[in-house]
Order: structure tokens, then C-alpha cells, then sequence
């Protein structure tokens, strides 16, 4: 197996200011891109979004420190006024009240999950079938973790009905971004160690 930690390691093994701030800014313009596929879900303020997978992605491809910084650069540019945020039915897709309104604590969530996941990367848990399914099952409880209770508290929902609106609805696509994920990086990383053994 490589001895390479993270995926970003070995795009760009010698990486400079420069080549940090080009991941960063290509990682933001991808979770604005992902967070761009969204189906609202009637009856729940919370749509189905490709951010989740954006979140997973960047984590373990990233490492732990260029991945929180970016994540944490994407929600700055949303609160600064980037138009970038999953599209709403009620909320613009910018600004502090976004990130402060019901669904905001899956944003948190996210940037948590994207520490979580960096560090485990940089441990080489995506790099094998065993350890990288477990991580990204950490990773999704550590968003709807944050989501849920945010949810619940900022629209003083039952539990019940929380999990009806903010996690129910999610759990398929959740299970088919992990199954994609953590099936792909592991090949990947197989892939990457057959060429460096030859």
C-alpha cells in the first residue's frame, strides 16, 4: 500500500501555497457545484442535496486540515454573500440566516464530518474496504448528528417528527453516497499502489 496518506498527497506530493489555495478554491467551487442538485422534500424544510457526498469527498481525499479549511471557506464565501448554498424554497442560498436557519446544523455538521473524515484519511482509513466504510458511516452520523439536533431545537419539533423531516427521507441516498465512496477510494488507492510497485 502506498505510504502516501491522503489522495491530494499524491496528486500534488509537493505542495505549495499556491497548489493549497487551487485545492481550496476547486474544492469550494465543487461543493457549490453539489450542493446545486437538490430535490426538495415536501413536508421537511431539509432537501435532498449532493452536498453530503461533497462533504464525504472532500474529507477523505483532502486530509484534515486543507478540508476543514475548505469547507470552512465555502460556508465564509455563503455567508459573504456567494450564492452558493443548496437552493431553498423559503431561504435565499447565501447569507448568515442561512447557515443560522433550521437546516444550518447539517452546514456544521458537514464541516465537522470534514475534520473527522480528513483526519482518519490522513490515518489511511480510505485506503482499505475495512477502515473506510466505518469512517464514512462516522462522518454521516457526525452531519445528521448536528442536523437533527439543530433541527429539532430551531423548529421545537417532537423527536419523532424530526427524524421524519430530517433524516427518514435521507437514509437510501446516504447509504448509496457511502456504498459509492467507500467502494471507489479503496480501488483507487489499489490502483495507485499496483503502479508504485512497478
Amino acid at each position: 500500500m502506498s505510504s502516501t496518506a491522503t489522495l491530494r498527497a499524491v496528486v500534488a506530493p509537493r505542495s505549495t501555497a499556491l497548489t493549497h489555495a487551487l485545492f481550496i478554491v476547486s474544492g469550494v467551487v465543487f461543493i457549490a457545484l453539489m450542493a446545486q442538485i437538490s430535490i426538495p422534500v415536501p413536508g421537511s424544510p431539509v432537501p435532498v442535496t449532493g452536498q453530503t457526498l461533497a462533504a464525504l469527498l472532500v474529507g477523505t481525499t483532502y486530509g484534515a486540515r486543507l478540508a476543514v479549511t475548505t469547507f470552512a471557506t465555502y460556508i465564509l464565501a455563503g455567508i459573504a454573500g456567494a450564492p452558493i448554498f443548496a437552493p431553498s424554497q423559503t431561504l435565499p442560498s447565501h447569507g448568515l440566516d442561512r447557515v443560522l436557519s433550521a437546516t444550518g446544523g447539517y452546514l456544521i455538521g458537514m464541516l465537522v464530518a470534514s475534520l473527522l473524515l480528513g483526519y482518519l484519511a490522513d490515518r489511511k482509513a480510505d485506503q482499505k474496504f475495512v477502515t473506510s466504510f466505518p469512517a464514512l458511516i462516522l462522518g454521516e452520523i457526525t452531519i445528521f448528528g448536528f442536523g437533527l439536533v439543530w433541527l429539532h431545537n430551531s423548529l421545537d419539533l417532537s423527536w419523532s417528527a424530526t427524524i421524519s423531516a430530517g433524516l427518514t427521507p435521507f437514509i437510501l441516498g446516504e447509504v448509496l453516497k457511502i456504498a459509492i465512496v467507500g467502494t471507489s477510494l479503496p480501488l483507487i488507492w489499489r490502483k495507485i499502489a499496483t503502479e508504485l510497485n512497478k
